[in-house]
């Protein structure tokens, strides 16, 4: 009589073995992934901070110096010089704004702020002028363009905080 030959069941552990070896593989790429992504919003976050805190810097100390001129303190020449100084640090800090790496839902926030920045410089053209000449439409423009600089960044900031949100959800 002849036996029937017996076929092997297919090897089921090698399989599941290497299944499982990929699930891991995948939930380590994934978390990877997601670890670099986490790491690069951080990094642009801290990025963004610092030139907001750099602008503000600028800003108070342009604005302590403007005080004292109009105390009497500096002169005219004097603060020409210092908002001729200001005016190239602010056109210094606007293009670091270009060089961020913001996460797609960050965009419109980092053009906010860039164009509060822009919006900065125009007023301070302005105020420099009204510091040259003495003419007061030319503050009143500088107010109005600093006014608008303002909203850009109330804007820019909210835009922010809704990204965040997002962002962590």
């Amino acid at each position: 009589m002849r036996r029937k030959k017996q076929t092997k069941p297919l090897p089921t552990k090698p399989i599941a073995i290497g299944g499982g070896i990929a699930i891991i593989v995948i939930v380590i790429l994934v978390s990877y992934y997601l670890d670099q992504t986490k790491i690069s919003g951080q990094k642009f976050g801290d990025d963004l901070a610092l030139i907001q805190s750099d602008l503000k810097n600028e800003t108070d100390s342009f604005d302590k110096q403007l005080t004292m001129y109009k105390n009497g303190q500096l002169s005219k020449d004097e603060m020409l010089k210092i908002a001729d100084a200001h005016i190239a640090n602010i056109q210094n800090i606007l293009p670091r704004y270009d060089e961020l790496k913001p996460p797609e839902t960050f965009v419109p926030s980092v053009q906010l702020f860039r164009l509060s920045t822009q919006t900065e410089i125009e007023s301070d053209k302005y105020l420099r002028e009204w510091i040259q000449t003495g003419d007061n439409s030319s503050q009143t423009k500088s107010d109005q363009l600093l006014q608008q600089s303002f909203q850009y960044e109330m804007s820019g900031l909210q835009s922010y905080g809704n990204a965040k949100t997002k962002w962590s959800q």
